[in-house]
Order: structure tokens, then C-alpha cells, then sequence
């Protein structure tokens, strides 16, 4: 991994994080969670 990609992947968490707060409230890693289960739950149905 070269330093420009880690600044890129530095720079996309922190937008990230900084959307969260800014405009979900701290509700994204619960909306990205119920996101994950839902989706793991169709991949079970598959199994």
C-alpha cells in the first residue's frame, strides 16, 4: 500500500464519519448494520 492510497482510505473514513455526524446523527453504523443483517439473512435463504 503506497501512502497516497492510505491517505485516500484516511480520507474516506473520515468523510464518513464526519457525514454520520453531521447529517445521520451517529445513525449510519446502526443503519449499516440492519443493512448487513438483512443481507446475510437473504444469503442464509440461499444456503
Amino acid at each position: 500500500m503506497t501512502n497516497s492510497i492510505a491517505a485516500g482510505i484516511v480520507l474516506v473514513v473520515a468523510a464518513t464519519v464526519a457525514a454520520d455526524l453531521l447529517h445521520f446523527g451517529w445513525d449510519l453504523h446502526l443503519f449499516a448494520g440492519r443493512r448487513l443483517v438483512e443481507l446475510l439473512e437473504t444469503l442464509a435463504i440461499w444456503r
